[in-house]
């Protein structure tokens, strides 16, 4: 078995050590899932992505794997791919202004990547149209992060919102709720077994900087992560298409509670009845690179 270059990355951020880390490994269509699975294992980040031959009508193709499943799309990933694949030659930019097609297990999503003198300062994605899905009982949700009702913002559902992957979308009211929350595996495991959702997105309509607008955190029995662009997605259709804000373009934060501060620009395309897609994008830095001895 042939060895594989590999880098990690990491995403929504312009400092090392900040954002979310991802790692890439180059040129792997020669390994199954059994093997992609083992190597994301191995890395132990929240995802490890894997580049392939693209189909025709698509530029670049990727598939992402958490240390325990496939996932059909992620936001820190493909920031995180993209970023490598220019920095390695792999994509070449056409000037301060690139676009592609990425093919993912969802299909093929749009990138946009914006530079200057050659150097990438910005990617961004488009996810696919948001879908407005199951909407859950809070008396049933609740007790798996440790809140209650009155923990919550009034009056808005918890709902599955899926802008290429399901999350289960959390809006609380305030900071302090959002300090507070804490997984119960037990009641987590069954929660996500029973649901439509791949994981959770709780936020509050607030920055934790004078930058930002929203703040999350995304959670699970065993780590949170520093960084969800595609629950950043999610999470901004939700809040523009129940009107808890107003505003098409803002920066998302997420991470600043786990030293691990990371920022996205949000763009939502559409009305708040029929949104279009959101475009979520950001920065990344290499902090790693390597080969990969199978």
């Amino acid at each position: 078995m042939p060895n594989y270059p590999f880098m990690q990355v990491d995403a929504f951020t312009n400092v090392a050590l900040g954002g979310n880390p991802c790692a890439i490994v180059f040129e792997a269509d020669t390994l199954d899932s059994t093997a992609r699975q083992a190597i994301a294992r191995e890395m132990n980040l929240s995802e490890t992505a894997f580049t392939q031959t693209p189909p025709a009508g698509s530029d670049v193709a990727a598939r992402y794997f958490t240390v325990d499943e496939e996932i059909p799309l992620a936001g820190h990933p493909t920031i995180a791919t993209i970023h490598a694949l220019v920095e390695t030659g792999r994509v070449k930019l056409t000037g301060d202004y690139t676009r592609i097609l990425l093919e993912l297990k969802v299909g093929p999503i749009p990138i946009e990547i914006y530079a200057s003198a050659g150097k990438v300062q910005r990617i961004v994605m488009s996810q696919k149209k948001p879908q407005f899905l199951a909407i859950h009982d809070p008396a049933v949700v609740l007790p798996a992060f440790g809140l209650t009702i009155d923990d919550l913002l009034p009056g808005y559902p918890i709902q599955t919102v899926s802008t290429g992957t399901p999350q289960l979308m959390i809006a609380v009211r305030d900071f302090e709720a959002l300090r507070r929350v804490q997984v119960n595996a037990p009641l987590y495991n069954q929660l996500r077994a029973d649901g439509d959702w791949f994981s959770p997105h709780l936020f509050v309509a607030r920055g934790v900087t004078e930058q930002g607008h929203t703040f999350a955190r995304h959670v699970g029995p065993t780590l949170e992560d520093p960084f969800t662009g595609s629950a950043t997605g999610g999470m901004a259709a939700y809040l523009y298409h129940y009107r808890i804000i107003t505003q098409k373009e803002f920066i998302a934060e997420q991470g600043h509670w786990i030293n691990r501060p990371g920022q996205a620009t949000v763009e939502i395309v559409g009305s708040p009845e029929n949104i279009e897609t959101v475009k979520v994008g950001g920065s990344a830095v290499t902090v790693l690179k390597g080969e990969l001895i199978l």
